[in-house]
C-alpha cells in the first residue's frame, strides 16, 4: 500500500484547476466540518456537496445505516460544491481528511493529482459492474480514484404543442441539419425556437459541448475545423433568430425558465430540470442531442464520485470500503439516484429505473452515450481548456470575432 503515501504537495496548479473545475449543477452553500482525525476512532466522516439534506433526509439515513452496518457512527457534513473541494484540498495538507469524500466528477482528477486521494487498486473498491464511460471522468494516468454514485447529463426538452402548430414531427429530428430546418419552422409558426446557456462559465462550456463533440471535436483541438463548425451552428441560429440573445447570459436555471414559459419548441438542459417539466403545464418530450451528422452526441457527464482520501491511519481503509460499498450497492444506488434525479451509473439499477419509470429512457440513452469533461486523460488540464473555451462562445455569439478566431484564439491561449 505504498501508493497511498504518494508526494501530498498541493501544488498552485491543483488549486487553479479547482477554481474552475465546478460542477454546472452546484447546490447552494453548507456548513463546516472537521476531518477524521478525531479522538472517538468508531466515527468515520462524510463530506458531501449536499448541503440541500438535512438530518432527516433519506440520504442521511443511508449514511447512518450504512455505518451500523459497518459497526460505526457516521458524522456527516454537507457542503457547497466548490468549498468542499478546497475543503478537501486544505484537509489533506493536515492529515486530516474525510474517511469517505462524495465529489463533483471533474474534480476528480485533481485532487488525485495533488495526492488526495487512494486508487480503486489500493482501496479495493470494486468498481466492475459501472459503465465504462462514466467511470472514465475519475480515472487519471491509467488510475481509477473512486465510484460514481450516478450521473445527470444534458437533452434537449421539446414542446409537444409548439412543435405541433409548426407542423414538426421530432422523428425527423436526426441532426443538425433537420434540427435547424425544424427550428426555421417554429419562427415561421411565430414561435420561438430554441434556448440554451451560453454564459461565460464552465456552465456555458457544459451546454456546449455535445455540440462540439457532436462535430467530431476535440477538446485537444479547439480550432479545428470541427469546433468552427459546431460554433458556428450556434452563432447561425442566433443570427437567424432561432435562439435568443439572451443564451450569452443564460444560466442552465434562466435558460428553464424561457422554456417553462411555454413558447420555445426546444430547451437544452439537464435531469434535473425532471420534476420541473412535470410542472411546467404543458405536454414535453425528450430527445437526445443529435450529432452533427445523425446519431446521439455525447453530452457531458454531471454527477459526483464517492471517492476514499489518503489517511495516515491506513486500518480505517477497511471501513471506508465498506461504507463505500454499502452506497453503492443495487439497492442503495437506485434509492440515492432517484432522490437525486440522477441516472444510475450500472445497468443493472438503470434497468430498475426504467422498469419504475419508462419516462427515463432518454435520459439513460443519453448517460450511456455520454462522455466525462476530463476524460481523454486531460485531468486537471480540463479547467483551463473549458475557460477559454467558454470565452470563444462568447466572442463568437456577441460578434466580437468569427467563430474561427474566436476558436484559434482560445487554442492559442490554452498553448
Amino acid at each position: 500500500m505504498n501508493s497511498f503515501f504518494r508526494q501530498r504537495r498541493l501544488t498552485a496548479a491543483a488549486l487553479t484547476a479547482l477554481a474552475v473545475a465546478t460542477s454546472a449543477t452546484a447546490c447552494g452553500s453548507g456548513s463546516g466540518g472537521t476531518g477524521t482525525n478525531a479522538a472517538d476512532s468508531g466515527t468515520y466522516t462524510v463530506w458531501d456537496p449536499y448541503p440541500q439534506f438535512d438530518k432527516s433526509s433519506a440520504w442521511a439515513k443511508l449514511l447512518d445505516d450504512c455505518g451500523t452496518e459497518a459497526g460505526v457512527k457516521i458524522k456527516r457534513t454537507g457542503f457547497d460544491t466548490s468549498d468542499l473541494s478546497n475543503k478537501a484540498l486544505l484537509a489533506a495538507q493536515q492529515d486530516n481528511s474525510a474517511d469517505v469524500l462524495v465529489v463533483d466528477n471533474p474534480v476528480v482528477s485533481t485532487l488525485a493529482e495533488a495526492g488526495v486521494l487512494t486508487t480503486t487498486d489500493d482501496n479495493e473498491l470494486d468498481t466492475s459492474k459501472v459503465d465504462p464511460n462514466l467511470l472514465a471522468a475519475g480515472q487519471s494516468g491509467g488510475k481509477t480514484y473512486g465510484t460514481p454514485i450516478g450521473a445527470n447529463t444534458l437533452a434537449l426538452y421539446y414542446n409537444k404543442e409548439v412543435l405541433k402548430e409548426a407542423g414538426v414531427d421530432t422523428a425527423s429530428v436526426k441532426d443538425w441539419k433537420s434540427l435547424t430546418a425544424a427550428l426555421e419552422k417554429v419562427k415561421k409558426a411565430g414561435k420561438k425556437g430554441i434556448t440554451f446557456s451560453a454564459i461565460g462559465t464552465e456552465e456555458g462550456s457544459f451546454q456546449f459541448l455535445p455540440w462540439f463533440w457532436g462535430a467530431g471535436a476535440e477538446l485537444t483541438g479547439l480550432d479545428s475545423a470541427e469546433a468552427v463548425a459546431a460554433l458556428s451552428l450556434w452563432t447561425d441560429w442566433l443570427q437567424k433568430g432561432y435562439a435568443p440573445n439572451s443564451v450569452i447570459n443564460n444560466t442552465q436555471t434562466t435558460s428553464w425558465q424561457e422554456f417553462a414559459g411555454g413558447d420555445y419548441a426546444f430547451a437544452e438542459n439537464g435531469t434535473w430540470q425532471l420534476a420541473n417539466a412535470e410542472k411546467a403545464g404543458f405536454d414535453y418530450g425528450v430527445l437526445p442531442i443529435p450529432a452533427s451528422g445523425g446519431g446521439s452526441a455525447a453530452a457531458p457527464t454531471g454527477g459526483e464520485f464517492l471517492t476514499i482520501p489518503v489517511q495516515s491511519d491506513t486500518g480505517r481503509y477497511a471501513t471506508s470500503q465498506k461504507l463505500a460499498t454499502c452506497l453503492t450497492s443495487t439497492q442503495n444506488l437506485y434509492d440515492t439516484d432517484t432522490t437525486l434525479s440522477y441516472v444510475a451509473p450500472t445497468s443493472e439499477v438503470q434497468d430498475k429505473q426504467l422498469a419504475a419509470d419508462a419516462k427515463l429512457k432518454p435520459w439513460v440513452d443519453a448517460v450511456k452515450a455520454a462522455k466525462g469533461r476530463t476524460s481523454d486523460n486531460l485531468g486537471t488540464k480540463y479547467p483551463q481548456i473549458s475557460s477559454q473555451l467558454w470565452k470563444a462562445v462568447q466572442s463568437a455569439l456577441s460578434g466580437s470575432k468569427s467563430p474561427k478566431d474566436a476558436l484559434t484564439a482560445a487554442q492559442s491561449a490554452v498553448k
